[in-house]
């Protein structure tokens, strides 16, 4: 009996001093691995660039269309109705959803430089999933953005060179529909 009465005593005495510890502002589950490793994987996940975390071919190839007319400067007129019809023709969106599109690009990539800069980055999540017409067709797209205007700007230049190196594809072929 005084060996049970022992094991009950260690035992109350461990749980009032791990209470203790967590009044304290220790836990104990800091000395956890898998939570350690659970945490950072969230914090990661947490504190991403959500332009850097687009998977969808389509969604990434409309982001590659508006940094495109960025990097002439500010997006004008012509190059927001040339970006919005491409949308309706190319990726079959109404006006409502090819305007929507349009507001979530530029939200989610405000500037243009951080994605010309890190653009393997960029297409890192969804390049995959990108099959060999949608590649040709992204380049496509991304030359009609740039050939909108009159004067093309060299940093656009740069920019449509920078995708089609990092898409490896020769251009020419046919284009697919979305």
């Amino acid at each position: 009996m005084h060996i049970v009465l022992t094991i009950l005593g260690a035992i109350v005495t461990i749980l009032i001093l791990v209470r203790r510890l967590d009044n304290a502002g220790i836990s104990l589950n800091s000395l956890n691995p898998f939570w350690y490793f659970r945490r950072r994987k969230w914090q990661q996940q947490y504190n991403a660039d959500p332009g850097f975390c687009i998977e969808s071919p389509m969604e990434t190839t409309a982001g590659l269309m508006y940094v495109a007319a960025k990097c002439s400067g500010d997006i004008s007129r012509e190059q927001k109705s040339c970006i919005l019809n491409l949308f309706q023709q190319e990726f079959h969106l109404s006006e409502r959803e090819s305007t929507e599109l349009l507001a979530s690009c530029s939200f989610l990539l405000p500037d243009e430089d951080k994605v010309k800069d890190q653009l393997s980055k960029f297409l890192e999540p969804s390049l995959e999933k990108f099959t060999d017409e949608q590649r040709q067709s992204a380049i496509a797209l991304v030359e009609k953005v740039i050939a909108c205007e009159d004067v093309v700007a060299s940093k656009q230049r740069e920019f449509a060179e920078q995708v089609e190196q990092q898409l490896k594809i020769a251009t020419g072929k046919e284009t697919q529909s979305w």
